[in-house]
This record gives C-alpha cells, sequence and structure tokens, in this order.
C-alpha cells in the first residue's frame, strides 16, 4: 500500500513527496522497525543523515520492505566535517555503503558550520554538483542555510532548503526568499518537537476541524507549499501523521496559526552553530 501523496516540483525537473517520514533521534535499534511501519503505512519518502547514526537500519528496512527502488525518496545529508572534497567523497559512499542503495534521491549539506569549519561549505558544494553529475545523487541541496549562505554557493542552485520551521517558527523572510529563489522549504521540527501542539488556537482549529492538533499543524504545512517530515516512533501517530490530505484548512484557519509565530526557534542558528 502506498499513500496517495502529492508531489513538489523541484527546480531540477524531479519531484520530491510533499510528506515524509523524519528520523532524527530515532536510536538504531528503532529506526528499522520504524522505517518498516512507515513503509508499511504508505511513506515513500525517508528522510535520514549521516549524523543520526541510523542509515544502516534505514536501509536494512527499506531491503526488507521488497518496495521497488524507483518508488522510494530517501533523503541523507554531508555532516560538517566532511566538507571538503576528498572528505565530501568518502562521506557519500559511506551513507550510500550503510544505506545499501547505489545512489540517494537527495543530498543534503546538513550545516554550513562557518563558525567551526570556515567558508568549507562552498566547496562540499562545488562536490555535491559533481555526486549529481556521477548519478551518486539525483538532486542535491541544503539544509539549515541562510540568505547569505546561499549567496557564496557556485553553479546549480539547491532545489531544497531543509530548515527548522513551525507554527512558533515561521521563517517568513527566509520563506519569501526561497520562493523568490525557486527553491523548496523543506520543514523539520515541523511540531516544534511537540511543544507547538498544545496551543491553543491549534487546539480549537483541531476541534473546527475533528482532527488532531498534529493533523492541523501538517496540514498548515502542506498548504504553505513546504515538504514536511514528521517524526514518531510508534504506529499509531505515524498514521495519524499521514490523514491529512483529505481535508484543508480554510483561510482564516491558516491565517489564524501564521499568527502563532514567535520566532520560537528550538535549534542552533545556522550562522552561529559551533558544531
Amino acid at each position: 500500500m502506498s499513500l496517495d501523496i502529492p508531489l513538489r516540483a523541484m527546480s531540477d525537473g524531479k519531484s520530491i513527496p510533499s510528506l515524509g517520514i523524519g528520523t532524527y533521534l530515532v536510536p538504531p535499534n528503532d529506526a528499522a522497525r520504524v522505517v518498516a511501519i512507515a513503509l508499511q503505512v504508505g511513506y515513500r519518502h525517508i528522510d535520514t543523515a549521516a549524523l543520526y547514526g541510523n542509515e544502516r537500519e534505514v536501509g536494512m528496512a527499506i531491503a526488507e520492505s521488497g518496495i521497488p527502488r524507483d518508488e522510494l525518496f530517501v533523503t541523507t545529508k554531508l555532516w560538517n566535517s566532511e566538507h571538503e572534497p576528498d572528505k565530501a567523497r568518502v562521506g557519500i559512499n559511506a551513507s550510500l555503503e550503510r544505506l545499501g542503495l547505489d545512489h540517494v534521491d537527495l543530498y543534503l549539506i546538513h550545516w554550513p558550520a562557518p563558525r567551526v569549519y570556515g567558508d568549507s561549505y562552498i566547496a562540499a558544494w562545488d562536490e555535491m554538483q559533481e555526486f549529481k553529475r556521477e548519478g551518486l545523487a539525483t538532486s542535491i541541496g541544503v539544509s539549515n542555510f541562510n540568505v547569505e549562505h546561499l549567496d557564496n554557493l557556485n553553479g546549480e542552485t539547491p532545489v531544497v532548503n531543509q530548515v527548522e520551521l513551525h507554527p512558533s517558527f515561521s521563517q517568513v523572510p527566509l520563506r519569501d526568499e526561497m520562493a523568490r529563489r525557486g527553491i523548496l522549504i523543506e520543514s523539520w521540527a515541523p511540531l516544534d518537537r511537540g511543544a507547538d501542539l498544545t496551543d491553543e488556537t491549534i487546539a480549537q482549529i483541531a476541534e473546527a476541524t475533528e482532527r488532531t492538533p498534529a493533523q492541523v499543524i501538517i496540514r498548515w504545512h502542506l498548504q504553505h507549499g513546504f515538504v514536511v517530515i514528521p517524526k514518531s516512533i510508534n504506529r499509531p501517530r505515524i498514521e495519524e501523521n499521514s490523514k491529512v490530505f483529505d481535508f484543508e484548512l480554510t483561510p482564516a484557519q491558516m491565517q489564524a496559526i501564521d499568527g502563532l509565530n514567535r520566532d520560537n526557534r528550538q535549534g542552533a542558528d545556522p550562522a552561529t552553530a559551533d558544531f
């Protein structure tokens, strides 16, 4: 079974499923089970990273699922310490070996990390374009990039910028600039790591739509045109998070959720991250 998940067009002519399963902080001993459940439920977009330490288990679940490779969309990421071209090549090859794949559908620079690694992300982006030419990655993008980091890149424009984004940290200026550049926004921590679920406005909209707070927030992301990758380790929540394509929020409800922004960043600021 697969869900009827709408695709978002990327600027390189490829498409990405608008909903995926995130695996950040899913420990290796849970990751194979979680991804297997998601694939059984019908997800076909899986997001992981070298940093997460669970690529091997993600790959095991993919292999054991029996789902044809061309029906899956797999994302992984290059870690900060591997920005130098030789290290980047080691990094992607190691990720592919752990995943048991000959290519990923989307490869991202995880962070620019200028405070620790200077402008090495620029060379990493040059090498990423070579990986694409070689077929190791079908599409390439970035994660946690501010506008000033994007301005320093040469060659292709990233197809995706995966950033922290949720109702209480809605990043409107960055979103507007990504739209101007033709870069898709992909939301990590889309539920504010659970904190936005308890907001009174979200609760009222959930009651009015007869949906859960998580479904309301995921729907908000989708109606804004974002790609969204909620994470859960239990089957009922994974199933719940997928049931978001048979209702719509009204313009007034969207506007109410838009009004919840408090610039409540949970993760690091890409400009000052020290890892």
